[in-house]
């Protein structure tokens, strides 16, 4: 029995070893052995690419990304745990006081308290700031502790990226903004709105990523040869005009601190072409301020008499009415329109005389005139007008390069869902709603003598000042009505101006315009008829013998308002922003260009400094050496005699190669680590990137060759 015994005091003998070596290693050695076996796993990371840059027509960033800093401590890693600590210790308390000195968010005490806390809880990514600039980021690598490098000091760095809109509320709505946000289950969504939305994946671009193996203490090193380069975004070059977004923007925010309304808006485009030159939005905070809340011009509502351009345009081309017919709209300001005593039409005036002329009821915006006219034309079929409406495009979204762009809506024509009625009434501006980019881009195709644009917002797209897409003008519709009709649309806008609802704000103008007045009493949303809440608005354009541009205000007033026509809110925000636009673009004012005479004796080559020299002592030609011993070198002439001069050239620093041929050129890049690629032949005249931009590994550089 002995043996038996013996036997069994030695399985438990070794059992308790067992078990207490694993004690000790759990407990005293965990976090060694879980990052020895980080060693044994590799996984592909993701190398984020860099988000395009949104640029005005003119070259001004309108938005683009600056790289954030968040900074975090590992303070298990080996430079602050070994010698018991030593290191940490030493720099604890001046890591604190700089800390506590530049960020304020903290006293020193804090700051010591927290990270001794930390380090005893053995934290491996304890947050000491985050969102940091650049600048603030230089600063913080010089406290003491983190200018000892990652490794000694475990201070490890997370760079983000963060969008910037340069001019902060310059079409801020329309150019958007592009923003990430993790959600309940953890995966990584973009909340994009505007121009960052509709063109994300062109400014995305293509992540790249790279092969690590993970080492003791978590750190990733790269696996040699197993790293797929991001591709950049793409950057946009828009229609937008700073300068006229700025005059928009101004005139618009000086009449909504005026009126207090919720929002207004307004959109300039250039007649010709339908590029958007400025669209504004302002909205009301809570704090009284206007901000770019949202794209209040695509935003469909009933548009009141701004509609009757339409209605004027079906029945003149319906041939059931012209110009020069008079109209029976009393005296009274009311009368029933058809059969039906129930459809009874308000007019905002009383007219001292009446009949008027087609042209008459457009000017002075009679609800009666244009009901009559309508009903005339379309009374015994309706779906008639329906199909001019559809013609002009007002009932479509409007195919401006924008997403989540409404769609119109128009009432129904049946019988039984108050057809006849929601006809009268959609001819002056009710039973329908649309944006006012919609009625906008029906009044320039009439100041673009009926030919109907598209609307857009972007001129190209290039990457690395190579133009990728170029998109050109569209004509949506080439002749919208027969040209007399559009020459009476025009002769009616010109009198509402002149004679008719406008002719108060217009007075004393300089320059001839043509447009129409509107004022709709809003029922949407919460809002009802009883709330007292309109819609001013004044649409039109200018000069009105050869328009340039068409321009639309909207404002929403408060409710009750006594001051809420058309032509008394809307109608001198477009003056302001007419006469602005024409001293500076229409009135033969724009700076013209200093044209230099060419001179056959001039040249400019670039090169390397040794071989240009070579080549005028080989010709025996006198020349000035200004290169200062520097290896690369440009060459001109100063009063017909040669001078060679310096051409300095960093590390890392895109030089200016213009002037050189490709193999020197060639040469000097490469040697930087970078990638040419090349369009056309002889003498380099072009380089994507400016002079003194920084340059990456592995980035593309295009020459253009002439």
């Amino acid at each position: 029995m002995w043996r038996v015994y013996l036997s069994f005091m030695g399985i438990i003998l070794l059992s308790a070893i067992v078990l207490g070596r694993a004690f000790y290693i759990q407990r005293f050695q965990g976090a060694y052995w879980r990052g020895m076996s980080d060693s044994l796993h590799q996984r592909f990371i993701a190398l984020p690419a860099e988000r395009g840059t949104i640029f005005s027509e003119d070259g001004q960033m309108l938005s683009i990304s600056i790289p954030t800093f968040d900074i975090t401590i590992d303070l298990v890693a080996d430079g602050l745990r070994e010698k018991n600590g030593k290191r940490f210790r030493e720099n604890l308390d001046s890591f604190s006081i700089a800390m506590a000195n530049y960020f304020k968010d903290k006293t020193a005490k804090e700051y010591k308290r927290d990270l001794e806390t930390a380090y005893r809880n053995n934290e491996r990514n304890y947050p000491l700031q985050s969102k940091l600039s650049f600048a603030q980021y230089k600063v913080f690598r010089e406290f003491p502790l983190a200018k000892l490098g990652k490794n000694k000091s475990g201070i490890k760095v997370d760079v983000k990226s963060k969008r910037l809109t340069p001019y902060q509320l310059l079409a801020n709505r329309t150019i958007g903004l592009s923003r990430e946000h993790v959600d309940a289950d953890k995966t990584v969504r973009k909340q994009n709105v505007g121009l960052e939305k509709s063109y994300d994946s062109v400014l995305s671009g293509r992540n790249g990523q790279k092969l690590v193996r993970f080492i003791a203490g978590g750190t990733a090193i790269p696996v040699e040869g197993q790293q797929t380069d991001p591709e950049n975004g793409k950057d946009i070059y828009t229609t937008i005009d700073v300068k006229i977004q700025d005059i928009t923007e101004t005139a618009l925010m000086r009449m909504m601190q005026q009126c207090g309304g919720p929002y207004g808006t307004a959109i300039v485009m250039e007649t010709s072409t339908g590029k958007i030159k400025a669209m504004a939005n302002l909205g009301r905070q809570d704090d009284g301020s206007y901000w770019e809340d949202d794209n209040y011009a695509l935003r469909a509502t009933e548009p009141g008499s701004t509609i009757k351009l339409a209605t004027l345009l079906s029945v003149l081309e319906s041939g059931s009415s012209k110009l020069n017919d008079m109209v029976d709209v009393g005296t009274s300001g009311r009368a029933q329109v058809g059969p039906d005593p129930r459809n009874v039409v308000t007019d905002a005036e009383h007219y001292a005389k009446s009949p008027l002329t087609v042209e008459e009821c457009f000017a002075h915006s009679s609800n009666v005139g244009m009901s009559k006219l309508a009903y005339k034309a379309f009374g015994s079929n309706r779906d008639e007008f329906r199909n001019y409406l559809h013609k002009f495009h007002l009932d479509e979204r409007s195919p401006v390069d924008l997403s989540n762009v409404p769609k119109p809506y128009l009432a129904s024509f049946d019988k039984g869902a108050g057809g006849m009625k929601n006809m009268i009434w959609m001819s002056f501006g009710y039973s329908i709603s649309l944006s006012p980019l919609n009625t906008l881009t029906l009044y320039n195709a009439v100041a673009n003598n009926g030919r109907m644009m598209k609307p857009y917002l972007v001129n190209s797209i290039q990457q690395n000042g190579i133009v990728i897409k170029q998109f050109q003008p569209q004509a949506m519709e080439e002749q919208l009505c027969k040209p007399e009709v559009i020459a009476g649309a025009r002769a009616s806008m010109e009198m509402v101006v002149t004679e008719g609802t406008g002719k108060r704000a217009f007075k004393d103008m300089p320059f001839a315009v043509a447009g129409k007045t509107g004022t709709a009493h809003v029922a949407d949303g919460k809002i009802k008829y009883a709330d007292g809440v309109y819609q001013a608005t004044f649409v039109g354009y200018f000069p009105a013998d050869q328009p340039q541009y068409t321009c639309i205000v909207i404002i929403r007033t408060k409710p009750h308002d006594p001051v809420h026509f058309g032509g008394s809110l809307a109608a001198p925000v477009f003056r302001e922003i007419a006469t602005k636009l024409y001293s500076l673009y229409v009135n033969g004012k724009k700076p013209s260009m200093y044209a230099a005479v060419k001179d056959s004796s001039s040249y400019y080559y670039a090169g390397f400094t040794a071989d240009l020299k070579k080549v005028y002592e080989t010709l025996h030609v006198p020349f000035a050496d200004s290169s200062v011993q520097q290896t690369w070198a440009s060459n001109y002439a100063v009063n017909y005699k040669p001078v060679i001069k310096a051409n300095p050239v960093q590390d890392k620093v895109m030089p200016n190669v213009k002037g050189m041929g490709l193999k020197d050129a060639l040469y000097l890049l490469e040697n930087m680590g970078v990638r040419v690629q090349v369009r056309g032949r002889g003498k380099i005249v072009g380089q994507s990137l400016p002079v003194g931009a920084a340059l990456k590994d592995k980035q593309i550089v295009v020459l253009v060759l002439s």
